[in-house]
C-alpha cells in the first residue's frame, strides 16, 4: 500500500532544479554535510554506552551534539532555499497565473534580501562580540562548560555566513525572476 502525496498542479520537475551555480554548490555541500548527522548518532549511541554499560560519561559528546546539530539546521535553511523546498502559502500561489506568481516571487526575493541582510548585520555583531574582546583581541566565546569548548562562537560565525549566502541566493533569485519576466513581456 502506498500514500500518495498531494501534488500541485502546478508543480514541475523544474521546480526542484538548482536556479544557480550557487544554489548547486549549496545543495551539493549539503548532501555531503548531512552525513554529520550519522556521525552525531554514533557520538550519541557512544556516549549512552559509555555512561550507562561502564559508567564513564563523556563531557565532550552533548555538546558536539548539539553544535552539530544546531550548525547543519542553519545550513538547512540555505539547503532549503537552494531546492525549492522552503515554505510557501500554497492556497494564493497556485491560484493565480504563471505571471502574478512571477510577480510574487519578486516581493518574496525583494523582502527576503531586506529580511537576510538584517539578520546578516545582526549576526554579525553577534559574532562580532563573540569572537573579540572590547579591547579588539581574538578570543573565542566558549561554552563555560568543564570542557569549554567554542561552539558558541563557531554557532555565531557559522549562522554570519549563512544570512550573508542567503542574501546573495536572494539577490541571485531577483535577478532571475526579473529575466523571466522581461522574456516574457518581449513575447
Amino acid at each position: 500500500m502506498s500514500i500518495k502525496q498531494p501534488v500541485s498542479q502546478n508543480h514541475t520537475f523544474e521546480d526542484e532544479q538548482p536556479k544557480n551555480k550557487l544554489d548547486a554548490a549549496i545543495i551539493s555541500a549539503g548532501n555531503w554535510l548531512s552525513l554529520l548527522f550519522i556521525f552525531t548518532v554514533l557520538i550519541s549511541f557512544y556516549e549512552v554506552v559509555m555512561r550507562y554499560v561502564f559508567n564513564s560519561p563523556t563531557i565532550w559528546v552533548h555538546e558536539t551534539a548539539s553544535f552539530i546539530g544546531g550548525s547543519l539546521f542553519v545550513i538547512g535553511g540555505l539547503y532549503a532555499f537552494a531546492a525549492n523546498k522552503h515554505v510557501r502559502v500554497v492556497l494564493i500561489y497556485d491560484v493565480v497565473s504563471e505571471r502574478t506568481r512571477h510577480y510574487l516571487n519578486l516581493v518574496h526575493h525583494i523582502i527576503g534580501i531586506i529580511f537576510s541582510a538584517l539578520m546578516a548585520y545582526g549576526a554579525y555583531t553577534l559574532a562580532e562580540n563573540a569572537w573579540f574582546s572590547p579591547s579588539g583581541e581574538l578570543r573565542l566565546n566558549t561554552s563555560g562548560s568543564a570542557w569549554n569548548p567554542p561552539f558558541p562562537a563557531l554557532l555565531k560565525a557559522i549562522i554570519f555566513v549563512a544570512f550573508c549566502i542567503l542574501t546573495i541566493q536572494f539577490l541571485l533569485h531577483l535577478i532571475a525572476e526579473i529575466k523571466v519576466l522581461r522574456k516574457h513581456s518581449h513575447v
